[in-house]
C-alpha cells in the first residue's frame, strides 16, 4: 500500500450520531462550497441575452409590424417571433389521465396572433447585453385589437360568458365532487350548524432568485445543455427533448443550487421554453433572467378561491357532517406539465382530514380566466382546507359554549376510526399529543386572562389555533398515474473514492432547504464515516441518478431513505472486503469515524485503505473480481400514496379597530415530522413557512382590475412580510417515526405554511368576537378589517 496512507491507531470511544443534531455552519458550508454557480459564469465566451416584448393586454389579437428598426438597434443579434419558434418547438398541452375532462388550451413558446394574459411573451430580442435587448423592445411595432377578457370566475361559468381561449368549449376547467356518508341526514339531525364564506387571495412565490436559464446548442454534436433555476431537472430534460424533437440522451439539464423555489419552479414556462428553443434555432449560447417586474406577470400564481362551507354538530360538539364548495380562478392555460388543478383537488381531499367527519360533501370547480396561469405554491391547497375547518370549529365552539381545545380534542381522528384501507395513511397521527403540548406551551389560561383584561380597555387581542395534517413524501400516486413524466422516486448513488471520501450523487435537488446537509448526516451515520468525508452533488441529468427533485416535502423523506439504503449497501460491501482481506468473520467488524475495526478490539484499516486496495491493488484481496465500491438505491412510498405529518399552530394577534391594522404578537408551532435529522434546519424550515403563511394572511395579494390588468405588479405594491412583521416563532416537536422507512422522516418543508393562514384567521375571529364581527376575506388588510367592523356597526 502507498506510504502516504496512514494506518489509523485508535477507534473513537463513541459513535458520532449525527442524525438528530444540527451541524455547525462552517462544516455544512464546506459540504456545499463550490457547488453553486451564477448563471453569468457558466459559459466561457459570448452569451447573448434575451428580453421579451410582453402583452400589455389580458386578451387581444395582434399583427406584427415592421421589425427592422428593432433588428438594427445597437447590439441586437436577432428578433425572434412566435411563428419562427414554432418551427423548432412544438406547442404543449397539459393532460392528466385521471382527469380526462380537464382540457387545457395549447401553449406556444411565443404567442402567435393572439394573447391570453397580460405578460404573455410575444416577441424575443436577442442582443449582446440585457440592456441593449430591452432598449430594442421600444422599437418593436405591433398593432393590437383589444378583446373582452374573462376575469371573474363566477361570471366565466355563465352560459353567455365569452371564452378565455378560442380552443376551449367552456371556461370550466375542473369539476370534482367527493361524497361520504349521508350529508342530508347529518344536517337534519344537527343541534348546531355553522357556516361561512371564505375568500382566499391570489399569491405568487416571490423567490429570492428569479427564474433564469442559460442554454447552449452545439450543432456539431447536436447536444443541448441547459442551466436552469428549477426544482426538477429530469422533468425538464424530458420536456426539452419532447418539445424540440431531440433524443433524450442529447439533452443535459443542470440545476445545481436554486435560490428558492416554493413550487413555482416546478413548471415549464413559455419564456424559458422560448429561450432554450432560441438557443437551438440560432445555435448560440443565450441567457434569460426574469426580473422582478416580469416575474409578477409570468411566475405561477396560486390560491385565489371562493369557498362556502357548513359544519353540522350534535349538542355535545361532535361533528356530524361537513359540506363545502370551492370555486378557483385559474389562468388562461393549465400550467405544463403538472397542471393548475392542485389547489382545488387538495382542498377537496384535505379539508377536515384531521377530524372524524361521518358525512362529507365537497365540490370544487375551477375556471379558465385571462390572468397569469396558476400552479404549485408551497403547501398547494392544504392551507385552505385547514383554515376552513378550523374557523368552522371555532364558530361552533362559541355557539355551543364549548372550549376551543376540547372541541378539537373530541373530534380528532384516531386509529380506531380508520377502517378503510384508503385511510391507512392517517394511522399513527399524534394530534392529541400536539394539542396537549401547545396548550401547555402557550399558557392558554394566562393568555385568556390577559385578553379579558385588555378587552376591558378596548384592546382587541385574539388567540388562534389551527390543527393541520401535511401531505408529504408524495409517490407515483400523484403524477405517475396521471401520465406526467415526473419521477416519483428519489435516488442516491454513493461511491467510495481512493481518497476515502464518499461522493454522493442524488436526484434530491437543493433549493435552499439544506437537504444536502441532511443527506450527508444520514450517510455519515449509516456508513460510519466523518461528516466531512461526504461530498454531495445534485442537479445534473448527465451524472445524477433519476429522481423527481425537491417538492412536496420529499427531500429527506424519500431522498434520505434512499441515502440510508445506499449507505447500508456500501457499508456491507466494505465490510465484506475487509473480512476477506483480513480473514476476519464479517459479524465481528464495525465501521466508526472512517475506521474499520474488530468490535471492541483491533483497528484493521481505514476506508481510504479499503478503497485504494479495491481501486489500485486488488492483488491483496482474495476476491475475484473485486467488488464495486459504487452503489445506487432509490425509494418511493409503496404501501400508501404519501406520508402524513401533522401538528398544530397557535397565534396571538392584536387588531386595531380604528386603523384596521393586525399585528402578530407571538406564534407557536408543535409539529410531528417523524425523525428530525437536523433540528436547526427543520425549525428554520418551519419558521420560513410560517412567515409565508403570515404573508398570505395579512399582506400578499395579486390585485386585478376588470380589464385583466394586475395593478400591483411590483414589490412597492405587492407586500411581503419583512423582519419587522415577523413575530417570535416558537417551535417544538412530537416525534412519531414514519413506519414505512428505516429513517422515519416524514418531511417538513410545507408544515409552517399549512397551518399559518388558519391560525391567523381564527385569531382575528377571536379578537373581533366581542364586536360580533367576522372578517371573511384574506389577506386581512386594514380595508378588510375596517369594512367588516363598519358593516357590523
Amino acid at each position: 500500500m502507498s506510504s502516504e496512507v496512514k494506518v489509523p491507531t485508535r477507534v473513537h470511544s463513541s459513535p458520532q450520531n449525527l442524525v438528530g443534531r444540527s451541524v455547525p455552519r462552517e462544516t455544512a458550508r464546506r459540504l456545499v462550497s463550490g457547488r453553486g454557480r451564477y448563471l453569468d459564469d457558466i459559459h466561457g465566451g459570448e452569451v447573448y441575452h434575451i428580453a421579451y416584448y410582453r402583452s400589455p393586454f389580458a386578451r387581444a389579437k395582434f399583427t406584427l409590424g415592421d421589425l427592422t428598426a428593432a433588428a438594427s438597434s445597437p447590439g441586437v443579434y436577432r428578433i425572434v417571433t412566435g411563428a419562427e419558434l414554432a418551427e423548432v418547438c412544438s406547442p404543449w398541452v397539459t393532460r392528466l389521465d385521471m382527469l380526462p375532462d380537464h382540457v387545457s388550451p395549447p401553449e406556444y413558446a411565443l404567442a402567435i396572433d393572439e394573447v391570453y394574459w397580460q405578460g404573455e411573451p410575444v416577441v424575443a430580442v436577442v442582443a449582446k447585453t440585457r440592456a441593449q435587448a430591452e432598449d430594442a423592445l421600444d422599437a418593436i411595432e405591433i398593432d393590437w385589437e383589444d378583446l373582452e377578457p374573462v376575469t371573474d370566475a363566477k361570471l366565466a361559468l355563465e352560459p353567455d360568458s365569452p371564452l378565455a381561449h378560442p380552443a376551449l368549449k367552456s371556461n370550466l376547467a375542473l369539476e370534482r365532487k367527493l361524497v361520504r356518508g349521508d350529508i342530508d341526514t347529518a344536517f337534519k339531525q344537527a343541534a348546531c350548524v355553522v357556516e361561512q364564506d371564505f375568500s382566499f387571495g391570489r399569491q405568487t412565490g416571490v423567490t429570492l432568485e428569479g427564474r433564469g436559464v442559460v442554454a447552449r446548442f452545439d450543432p456539431r454534436t447536436e447536444e443541448l445543455v441547459v442551466h436552469q433555476s428549477h426544482q426538477a431537472p429530469f422533468q425538464m430534460q424530458e420536456i426539452y427533448a419532447k418539445q424540440l424533437s431531440m433524443p433524450l440522451s442529447k439533452v443535459r439539464v443542470l440545476c445545481p443550487d436554486v435560490g428558492g423555489a416554493f413550487g413555482i419552479k416546478l413548471h415549464a414556462y413559455a419564456d424559458e421554453m422560448a429561450a432554450v428553443a432560441i438557443a437551438r434555432l440560432l445555435a448560440v449560447p443565450v441567457k434569460y433572467q426574469a426580473d422582478r417586474l416580469e416575474s409578477f406577470v409570468s411566475d405561477a400564481h396560486a390560491r385565489d378561491a371562493q369557498v362556502t362551507a357548513r359544519l353540522a354538530l350534535d349538542a355535545r360538539g361532535h361533528v356530524l357532517g361537513l359540506a363545502f364548495e370551492g370555486l378557483f380562478s385559474f389562468g388562461a392555460v393549465s400550467l405544463y406539465p403538472r397542471g393548475s388543478v392542485g389547489e382545488a383537488l387538495q382542498l377537496l381531499e384535505m379539508c377536515g382530514m384531521a377530524y372524524k367527519v361521518p358525512a362529507l360533501q365537497g365540490r370544487v370547480r375551477g375556471a379558465f380566466l385571462n390572468k397569469v396561469p396558476t400552479g404549485a405554491y408551497r403547501a398547494v391547497g392544504q392551507p385552505l382546507g385547514s383554515a376552513v375547518m378550523e374557523q368552522l370549529l371555532d364558530k361552533a365552539a362559541a355557539k355551543l359554549g364549548i372550549d376551543r381545545f376540547e372541541i378539537r380534542r373530541m373530534n380528532y381522528v384516531v386509529d380506531a376510526d380508520l377502517m378503510e384501507d384508503s385511510d391507512a395513511k392517517l394511522r399513527g397521527l399524534s394530534l392529541h399529543q400536539c394539542l396537549d403540548a401547545i396548550q401547555a406551551e402557550i399558557n392558554y389560561s394566562q393568555l385568556k386572562q390577559r385578553q379579558e383584561e385588555l378587552r376591558a380597555k378596548q384592546v382587541y387581542r385574539g388567540i388562534g389555533l389551527c390543527t393541520f395534517v401535511e401531505q408529504t413524501g408524495v409517490g407515483a400516486w400523484l403524477y405517475g398515474r396521471n401520465g406526467v413524466a415526473a419521477a416519483s422516486k428519489e435516488s442516491v448513488r454513493l461511491e467510495l473514492s481512493a481518497s476515502g471520501e464518499v461522493l454522493c450523487h442524488t436526484s434530491a435537488s437543493e433549493s435552499g432547504q439544506g437537504v444536502h446537509t441532511g443527506l450527508a448526516q444520514i450517510i455519515a451515520d449509516t456508513l460510519g464515516c466523518p461528516f466531512d468525508a461526504i461530498c454531495v452533488r445534485t442537479g445534473d441529468t448527465q451524472s445524477d441518478p433519476v429522481g423527481g427533485g425537491s417538492w412536496a416535502s420529499r427531500g429527506l423523506a424519500l431522498g434520505g431513505e434512499a441515502a440510508r439504503l445506499a449507505a447500508l449497501d456500501l457499508r456491507r460491501t466494505v465490510l465484506s472486503v475487509v473480512a476477506a482481506w483480513k480473514s476476519v468473520d464479517i459479524d465481528r467488524l464495525e465501521i466508526d469515524h472512517g475506521v474499520v475495526s474488530i468490535k471492541d478490539g483491533e483497528v484493521l484499516c481505514s476506508l481510504q485503505q479499503v478503497a485504494r486496495a479495491v481501486h489500485y491493488d486488488s492483488t491483496v484481496l482474495p476476491m475475484s473480481p473485486p467488488p464495486s465500491l459504487s452503489v445506487e438505491r432509490s425509494f418511493t412510498p409503496s404501501k400508501k400514496p404519501y406520508f402524513i405529518a401533522n401538528g398544530i399552530q397557535a397565534a396571538e394577534v392584536e387588531v386595531d379597530i380604528e386603523t384596521g391594522q393586525v399585528k402578530v404578537l407571538d406564534f407557536w408551532v408543535v409539529e410531528d415530522c417523524g425523525t428530525v435529522v437536523n433540528p436547526l434546519l427543520v425549525d428554520e424550515q418551519i419558521r420560513g413557512g410560517v412567515v409565508q403563511g403570515i404573508g398570505a394572511a395579512l399582506y400578499e395579494n395579486c390585485v386585478y382590475d376588470e380589464t385583466g390588468q394586475m395593478t400591483n405588479a411590483s414589490l412597492a405594491d405587492y407586500l411581503v412580510p419583512m423582519a419587522s412583521e415577523m413575530p417570535d416563532i416558537h417551535v417544538s416537536h412530537i416525534t412519531t417515526p414514519e413506519p414505512e422507512t428505516g429513517l422515519g422522516a416524514k418531511g417538513v418543508g410545507e408544515a409552517g405554511t399549512v397551518g399559518a393562514i388558519g391560525a391567523i384567521w381564527t385569531a382575528i375571529y377571536d379578537a373581533l368576537s366581542p364586536l360580533g364581527v367576522t372578517a371573511q376575506t384574506q389577506p386581512f388588510t386594514p380595508d378588510v378589517i375596517l369594512s367588516a367592523v363598519l358593516q357590523q356597526g
